[in-house]
């Protein structure tokens, strides 16, 4: 992951785009990109592979961008919530099942 963020932020900084990129501007970004990820599926579970890649790669970027502005790792984040939700959504009762953990 760290030649990729490394990528990311080079191609950003060579267009002097950081200007534009409060954490609030890059959340906004990240709900549009997973918006148009969603479209790829809007009317029947037909896709084109392609295109939700494009698409995927798209809010990945843009969590990266704001990992790196809140100075914070996507690899620590991602591993401390799964820690947390781990605790919530125990083996035994949540296998198999789709249910919210308050429900379980």
């Amino acid at each position: 992951m760290d030649e990729v963020k490394k990528k990311v932020i080079e191609f950003n900084s060579e267009r002097d785009w950081d200007q534009f990129h409060s954490p609030e501007n890059l959340a906004k970004s990240i709900s549009i990109e997973a918006g148009e990820l969603l479209e790829c599926f809007q009317w029947n579970s037909n896709f084109d592979k392609k295109e939700v890649c494009e698409e995927l790669a798209d809010v990945v970027n843009y969590c990266i961008l704001l990992a790196d502005k809140l100075d914070v790792r996507l690899e620590d984040i991602v591993l401390e919530k799964l820690e947390k939700t781990r605790k919530k959504y125990p083996i035994e009762k949540a296998k198999g099942k789709s249910t919210k953990y308050t429900k379980l």
